[in-house]
């Protein structure tokens, strides 16, 4: 099984414990984000990982050295010529995800205790070519779904700006929920990424609303987990508590 883990950012909310570290490497109650995110990954059959890697790229790549990948096969997917942000980061480590069997990616600065092989294998029993995490919080920005959880489109409640182009958007037609960071993707859907605008540097989000109308995107709702963002300090510092317990 395949995943793929976001390491690239610049981690600028997080300075200055970004200033000399890549955001990835940040200590979460003494261990580093990553090698949480990736031992959570081995726990639940990852044994093929790819990580991106940009901002302070050869301290990530040296630490993976100095913990023998974690007794997982890592490759990295080296953007320290450019930040290619996530749809670009997926697309630059095509080579390595395509194939038969879906992938998941994980950002760096997500941690959850959510059952990742079962989140995976809700996947494969769908008919959808990417599955995202999803959850009610509080934020300017939604994605919208129908009731069987298929998305539809996107709204940012401060603007009122509305996704895909020609969205008609009336309150309580759908979901409100945000993404998750964790999302499964199907090969079968790089096919879509095979023309203008999506090449170099792009956001997956844009991408999932583009094509949303031609192939299933679904959403998976977090229920009854813990979901941190820990690349904010004050969602760090919860993280922290949370994982000295």
């Amino acid at each position: 099984m395949k995943a793929m883990i976001f390491a690239a950012g610049l981690g600028t909310r997080l300075r200055p414990l970004t200033d000399n570290m890549p955001k990835a490497l940040v200590p979460v109650a003494g261990k580093p984000m990553l090698e949480r995110v990736i031992a959570r990954l081995k726990e639940a059959g990852f044994n093929e990982i790819i990580i991106n890697v940009h901002h302070f790229g050869e301290q990530i790549i040296d630490f993976l050295h100095a913990h023998a990948d974690f007794g997982v096969n890592i490759h990295i997917s080296d953007e320290r010529d450019m930040l290619l942000d996530t749809g670009g980061g997926i697309k630059k480590a095509r080579s390595f995800l395509d194939g038969d069997e879906p992938f998941l990616v994980h950002n760096a600065d997500i941690l959850t205790d959510i059952d990742l092989s079962a989140f995976y294998q809700h996947h494969l029993e769908s008919n959808a070519e990417a599955t995202l995490l999803v959850s009610q919080r509080e934020t300017s920005r939604y994605l919208l779904f129908d009731p069987a959880y298929n998305l539809h489109g996107w709204i940012n409640k401060s603007t009122g700006e509305v996704k895909p182009e020609n969205f008609s958007y009336r309150k309580g037609d759908y979901k409100e929920l945000a993404f998750g960071g964790i999302h499964v993707i199907s090969p079968s859907l790089f096919r879509y990424m095979e023309n203008s605008p999506w090449e170099g540097k792009f956001s997956i989000i844009p991408f999932y609303l583009s094509v949303c109308r031609q192939t299933h995107i679904q959403g998976y709702p977090l229920q009854d987990f813990r979901w941190f963002d820990i690349g904010k300090p004050e969602t760090l510092k919860r993280a922290e508590e949370y994982y000295t317990q």
